[in-house]
């Protein structure tokens, strides 16, 4: 199944499970490869662009970070052809400058997860190794910020997220480490939905909106359930704002770096690949199909 345009993906974070703005929405219920995604995709038009709206935990926040099958998620976003994605997460401040109800818009990730065997598509018989110094599509990232900004909000454009396995919140001891380490915010999701849609030749930014000071800051109270609860209706309204602004902006043609990151990744010699790893990842490497 695949929309004939190139299609704009928004992944909700906590507290944005639906997309209001979506006009003649539809669902969509994908089966992937790899299982199920974490709810049906919602498309529509935004703007008079076509956008599908995955809310990663589920609607009503029923899947925990760890249960989150992100190759679902990204392989069922690519198979409706989209090759933008703006991931919407809430995150934890690691440094002063950075206050509850700012947005950060990373342009590094620091790894600390436990499950890279599946944050891959690859594998079974087709080894790629994907170019991932730079993780975030610098030009999405900059539509997002001149997007945020025009809207009056707190942005800052660029610094590094940690990524965590989660679900529990980070010990002091861990937090301070990061505060001290340089880090500017930590979460549990946004690193392997770069990664796939990076493989999936899919231009990836991430809109993090501050929550918490997580629990480095000592005279804060510690982050809790409860304290990030407080912030994430305002939060998800300002996220809408700005998705409703920048839609319309990222351009139609799919022609950025991050469309072609596969043309240097792929190893195995194409006369090798198994047929059933080709058809298992057909969305993905369709065009390399037809050479």
């Amino acid at each position: 199944m695949k929309n004939e345009s190139p299609a704009i993906g928004i992944i909700g974070g906590s507290g944005l499970y639906q997309l209001e703005e979506l006009r003649d929405a539809t669902e969509h219920e994908i089966s992937t490869p790899f299982g199920p995604p974490s709810d049906a995709l919602v498309g529509g038009k935004v703007s008079e662009r076509q956008v599908y709206f995955l809310p990663r935990h589920g609607r009503g926040h029923r899947i925990l970070p760890h249960e989150i099958n992100h190759r679902a998620n990204i392989y069922a976003l690519r198979s409706l052809n989209v090759r933008w994605i703006i991931s919407v997460a809430a995150v934890g401040s690691l440094q002063e400058k950075y206050a509850p109800r700012d947005v950060l818009l990373p342009s590094q990730f620091y790894d600390r997860t436990s499950r890279r065997d599946v944050h891959t598509f690859f594998g079974e018989g087709i080894a790629a190794h994907i170019a991932f110094a730079d993780p975030i599509s610098a030009k999405l990232r900059n539509l997002v910020a001149e997007s945020a900004r025009a809207l009056g909000l707190t942005v800052h454009n660029g610094g590094t997220y940690v990524n965590m396995d989660g679900p529990a919140f980070s010990t002091r001891a861990e937090s301070e480490f990061n505060h001290h380490s340089g880090f500017d915010v930590i979460a549990m999701t946004n690193l392997p939905e770069a990664k796939l849609a990076r493989e999936a030749e899919i231009a990836f930014a991430t809109m993090a909106m501050i929550t918490d000071y997580d629990c480095w800051k000592v005279e804060e109270e510690s982050v809790s359930a409860e304290m990030v609860l407080s912030h994430l209706i305002a939060n998800a309204e300002t996220a809408r704002q700005v998705l409703q602004r920048v839609i319309p902006q990222i351009p139609t043609e799919p022609n950025w770096p991050e469309h072609f990151a596969l043309d240097t990744a792929l190893i195995t010699d194409r006369k090798l690949w198994p047929e059933a790893t080709v058809e298992k990842l057909r969305p993905i490497l369709e065009r390399f199909l037809a050479e």
